[in-house]
């Protein structure tokens, strides 16, 4: 079965977390959203609490088919700062797990030396943090298990993209009609 695992950093950008989210979960696909706090709780950019499916060290990554890194400036530091999950990130690499970011997030996949020889995208004047990447200015940028996405505008694109990957263009074109997407 199809697992994607959605990380919430305090300072994280709301929509870029709840739409991927809430997409991928209109194509049936089961998303945890994983707080790196020691509890569910966290507080995204704008002030807006979300309580996550679970915390990150009470997480089994056995079954996963996606890693997600949403946006927003103190969110990806927060991402950064993250220790475990720069190891974590670099072993799905290793393992050819997707790994997907959006906004400034796409940054910690640079970092890490993740976009090596990859298209990528990021948000405005986050360029020279993807490292070793053919920077392009797309919505979406999807290369070698890698997706990467420019920001709160591009989020609905973004998390279509993500049900393109991992379950076709048919249930992509049906969740963007549910949702009268582009109409």
């Amino acid at each position: 079965m199809t697992k994607v695992y959605l990380f919430l950093a305090d300072g994280f950008e709301e929509t870029e977390a709840i739409t991927p989210a809430d997409l991928l979960r209109r194509a049936g696909i089961d998303v945890c959203l994983v707080s790196l706090n020691d509890t569910v709780a966290v507080t995204g950019s704008h002030n807006i609490r979300l309580s996550a499916d679970a915390v990150f060290a009470q997480c089994c990554w056995d079954d996963a088919s996606m890693f997600v890194l949403p946006g927003g400036k103190m969110g990806t530091e927060n991402l950064e700062k993250h220790g475990p999950l720069a190891e974590l990130l670099r072993n799905a690499d290793n393992k050819g797990i997707t790994l997907a970011a959006i906004c400034a997030a796409p940054r910690v996949l640079g970092r890490l030396g993740l976009l090596e020889g990859k298209q990528a995208c990021c948000y405005p004047g986050e360029e020279s943090n993807l490292i070793g990447a053919q920077v392009i200015y797309e919505p979406v940028a999807i290369a070698n298990g890698v997706i990467t996405s420019r920001g709160m505008g591009t989020a609905f694109d973004f998390g279509l993209a993500l049900v393109r990957h991992l379950c076709g263009a048919e249930a992509a074109e049906a969740v963007a009609r549910k949702t009268v997407y582009k109409s």
